[in-house]
Parts: C-alpha cells; structure tokens; sequence
C-alpha cells in the first residue's frame, strides 16, 4: 500500500507550487521567452515585461514606493551577499545576532578576513533578540545591523522596528533577512524601518528556485552599496559606460527571467487568494500542529508553544532520538517530509540548547490540510513512546 507523501518542509523550499506557476514555467521554457531586453524583438519585449510585472508586484506587496528599488537576485543569499558585501568595507563595524542564517554569518565572516568587525548579540531563552542588547553593542564605527525578521529555527518574529529605530538613532544601516517571512508574515519597509530586506522567491512567496530579491529603503544612497558584480544589463549602454540607475546598477548579466516571471505568476495568484487569508490560515495551522505536539510526553519544543509572534515553523526535539534519524522514520514509516539538522543556523542552534544535532522541523504550506497536521502530531507521538533509539 502506498504512503501519502505529507511535505512539513516549506522553511526550505515551498511545494507544491500552485498552478500559475507551473504553466507560466513551462510556456516560458517552450520558447516565449527571450533575453530580457527594451527595446529588442518580440520574444525579448515580452520578457522584459514580465520580469518588470513581478517588479511591480513585488515593491507593492512590501511598500517600496520606487519598483527600481526592487533588484533582482538568485537567492535570497544571493541578496544577502549584496548587502552585505556592498556596504561593509575594511574598518566597518557590523552588529548581528546569534540567530542568523549561514547566509548572514559566512559574508561577515569571510569580510572579517579584510578588515571588518563583527558583534553577536545573544537572544534569550525565548530565542528573542533585546533590542538594548543590540544598542550596546553599537561602536563609533558600526555601519550595518543584521537581523532576521524570524529565526529559520523556532519561526519566532524578532523586534525588527525596535531594533531599527536604536540603530537610526546612531545613523547605523538596517538589513533584514525576511526569508522566513516575505509571504507569511504582511510587512512594508516602512513598517520594518528597514533600510534594505532581501527576501528568499522561493519559500513562502511560492516562486520557484534560483529567485530572491532586495528591496532598497528610500535613505540608501546608490553610493553605498556596491555592485558585485559588473557587465552587460537589460538597458543597452556603450561600452565603458558604467550603470549607475537602478535596477540596472546591481542585475548585470542575464537574469533567470522564466524564474522571474513564475514569481511574478504566483505573487497573482497570492493576491487573487488572499494574503490574509493565507497567512490566518498557516496560523491557524501553526497553532494546531503547537497544541498537538506539546501533549506529547519527550517533546520539547523550542521558543516555546505560543502560536502568536511566530511563523509557521516548529522545531522540536523528541527524547530518545536523533534529528535525522526521527525525521528519516517520519518518512519511511509515515510519508512526512520536514527538515532535520540546524536548518543553516547552527550557532542558534547552539544557543537553544540544540546542539550537536539541530532539531527537526515542521512548517505547513499553503496545500497542508487540518488531517496533514493530525497525522504528523500522531506519528510523533507513536515514534516516542519508543525508547531506547539513541543512547
């Protein structure tokens, strides 16, 4: 008898992809598609054009006023990378937490390598960063706050805005990581006070992979943040001649424009459903699969089992078992697919008392069905009335 595959693993990559995006990828690999270019031919035109559409869409979703602030990226590392690596310059200060991704402590690190200093801010037992404990750390020299809008392990929402507000007040640049957010968690800039997000296409906003974005606040001057890469854009220049317009300034080489426009396929499809609606629903999810797993002596659940302030992401660990070997038997006996190991954020592992193995983790999609949540909630539970599977 065959196993009904249950997917708990959206924090990674979301799936299924609804419908739109489906067809909109296969008409663009058919051929519809062209190198996005104004002005060129036909097939090139069009192109141009959906890729500016899923531009548009983006900077309204998020409360970027300018659609040129809207710059495209493989990835939300990808974006990541730009921020960090185009702001941050030997002699620069920059203030992070013990929360980020790989994809926040790898650049710092790496830039450590020229010059630039970093401080970790911890978090408390919550997984909640202080927003004092970020002003404390400020230097006559720190240039840049690194924050994610949630932790990639327990789905708690930081206090982003507080946190801003501190690091404005000593003239210090805000980056947001909102790839466990964009598409769950409604936001503007304006609502951060963020002076740049970059944002993951392919997780919550239901894109496909190889999509990212960074959105650019109305205070950075183009000036600050440097390219890293250079060459030919979308908007033909003479040779030698140096882009410094946005978007233009930061997408040099041919962009992943089928990517771009499936993106663009299910930011419509978002709006026609209902972002509210999505995101009531994913708590509501959230909350169920919360309640379930709480009741289950040898469970324990990091950040706590509050649904509120939370994204739909739940870690847990599970007495008598390893991360990886609980989450290959959720698999193998119950067709549950979900993350298991540190999720790219190993020192917040760490801080939460998950170490050396991670944890493993739960996050319901847009297709999870109140059955899909009971049915995971009875697998633990039957998978930890058995003792004895790790010493």
């Amino acid at each position: 008898m065959s196993i009904v595959v249950r997917y708990f693993d959206n924090a990674t990559t979301s799936w299924p992809k609804p419908e739109p995006v489906l067809r909109t990828l296969a008409r663009f690999l058919e051929g519809a598609s062209g190198a996005p270019r104004r002005p060129g031919h036909r097939l090139a035109q069009l192109t141009w054009e959906a890729v500016e559409r899923a531009r548009a869409r983006l900077a309204a979703l998020f409360g970027v006023h300018d659609p040129r602030r809207v710059v495209f990226t493989t990835s939300g590392t990808d974006a990541l990378n730009l921020a960090i690596k185009g702001l941050l310059g030997s002699g620069d200060h920059a203030v992070t937490t013990v929360l980020e991704h790989a994809a926040v402590r790898r650049p710092l690190r790496a830039l450590e390598m020229v010059g630039v200093s970093t401080t970790v801010v911890r978090v408390d037992p919550r997984g909640i960063v202080d927003p004092d404990d970020v002003e404390r750390a400020f230097r006559p020299n720190t240039r840049l706050v690194v924050v994610s809008h949630a932790s990639a392990v327990t789905g708690t929402v930081q206090p982003v805005r507080e946190i801003a507000e501190r690091a404005h007040a000593h003239g210090v640049l805000v980056l947001v990581d909102a790839g466990q957010t964009a598409g769950v968690l409604p936001f503007t800039l304006e609502e951060l006070d963020a002076d740049l997000v970059a944002l993951s296409g392919h997780k919550w906003l239901l894109g496909p992979p190889g999509t990212g974005a960074l959105l650019l606040g109305p205070r950075l001057e183009l000036s600050e943040l440097t390219p890293l890469r250079e060459g030919a854009t979308a908007s033909e220049l003479a040779e030698g001649t140096r882009p410094w317009s946005l978007p233009e300034r930061y997408e040099a080489g041919t962009p992943n424009s089928v990517g771009i426009a499936a993106l663009g396929a299910a930011l419509e499809w978002r709006a026609a459903v209902g972002p509210e609606a999505l995101a009531e629903r994913l708590q509501q999810l959230t909350f169920r699969l919360l309640r379930g797993l709480a009741r289950i002596p040898g469970v324990e659940l990091l950040g706590g089992c509050e649904h509120a302030g939370r994204v739909p992401i739940v870690s847990c660990l599970v007495q008598g078992w390893r991360p990886q070997e609980l989450s290959d038997a959720l698999e193998r006996c119950y067709g549950i697919l979900c993350a298991a190991g540190f999720h790219g954020a190993a020192d917040a592992c760490r801080a939460l008392g998950a170490f050396p193995y991670g944890t493993v983790r739960l996050s319901p999609g847009w297709s999870t069905s109140e059955e899909d949540v009971d049915r995971v909630v009875e697998a633990i539970a039957e998978l930890a009335r058995q003792p004895g599977r790790v010493d």
